[in-house]
């Protein structure tokens, strides 16, 4: 169910109401285009439309103002309660369109940003072949008949200035994935866990309550290691992260969130190509793990795929520790 969330007060007439109704990984590669938002409409209210936790997770590190609390593409209900005034702005950093852009459109904007579609005709053209954050961006850095373009990029998805390495910090592993052709064996979690415990290695084990039985599997396969799964909100999960020393996983949300608080990180990749969702900032301290073509320039596998998909099934245990160790400084 929809609704508001965040502070009702009066703000600047024209608040911006910007829909990326999607999941962590989403939301995390979305923080640099919200702060080209800010920058192109610089005093304006920014209202997010997204799923309540992630959405004050960043409204709580002022990325947004406010959050209109829905998932996917349902209609946005409650808008009039959390807008502070008529002659809003909509941005669609959802998709491509056009029903992301009919849920926006619905709520009678003054403007529309986003990509070109038979609802918005007006707009920049989709590139499939194009890493996320530089998609975004490049929204935002286009000038429409209302508004001009402004810039953003890597740099934007800080959520804290670049840390130190922490020497003594754990070493973060996370064995799940939304779908499972991006989720990598547990028994192969299970050798390289092993060998972080033989070596010294405190180790984390994370997971939503969704992903408890993988970490409850893989921390009885590697005992030693502390199994937080399923125990963690996303505030929770953030503090671990941000005082590990290493974070090892596949494509998911987790791996974004080391990517935005500077933490080093070893991201195994498949069916999807790096070079659309990889980290774009830091290159020192983190490693992708890619068995597919290195000039692919669409999908190799289904990401939503029910089985494991054979690219990331390349990725050996061998390959994981020997990426780790290069992070680490050897074992």
């Amino acid at each position: 169910m929809s609704g508001a969330v965040g502070p009702g007060g009066a703000g600047a007439a024209g608040d911006v109401l910007v829909l990326r109704a999607l999941g962590l990984g989403d939301l995390l590669t979305g923080v640099a285009p919200l702060r080209g938002v800010r920058r192109r409409w610089p005093g304006h209210r920014v209202v997010l439309a997204a799923p309540a936790a992630i959405g004050e997770f960043l409204q709580r590190r002022g990325v947004v103002d406010a959050v209109l609390v829905t998932s996917g593409l349902r209609p946005l209900r409650g808008v009039q309660g959390v807008l502070s005034g008529p002659g809003h702005v909509a941005v669609d950093l959802h998709g491509r369109g056009p029903e992301s852009q009919e849920l926006l459109l619905a709520t009678r904007p003054a403007e529309l940003l986003g990509f070109a579609s038979v609802a918005n005709p007006v707009g920049p053209d989709w590139w499939l072949d194009e890493h996320e954050v530089t998609r975004w961006c490049r929204l935002l850095e286009w000038t429409s008949p209302a508004s001009s373009g402004v810039w953003c990029g890597p740099e934007d998805l800080r959520l804290r200035p670049r840390p130190e390495v922490l020497p003594d910090g754990p070493v973060v592993v996370h064995p799940g994935a939304a779908f499972a052709s991006r989720r990598w064996p547990v028994q192969r979690w299970a050798e390289v866990t092993r060998e972080l415990v033989a070596g010294g290695h405190p180790v984390v084990l994370t997971g939503s309550a969704d992903e408890a039985h993988l970490t409850e599997e893989l921390a009885a396969l590697a005992p030693g290691a502390l199994d937080l799964g399923g125990r963690l909100d996303l505030e929770g999960l953030a503090e671990v992260v941000g005082r590990s020393r290493l974070v090892l996983s596949g494509d998911t949300g987790t791996a974004h969130l080391a990517t935005a608080l500077g933490v080093a990180s070893v991201v195994l990749f498949g069916p999807t190509p790096p070079h659309w969702w990889g980290p774009v900032l830091d290159a020192d301290r983190h490693r992708v793990l890619w068995r597919g073509d290195p000039r692919a320039t669409t999908y190799v596998g289904d990401p939503h795929g029910a089985a494991l998909d054979p690219t990331l099934g390349r990725i050996a245990p061998a390959e994981v520790l020997a990426a780790g160790d290069e992070l680490l400084g050897g074992r």
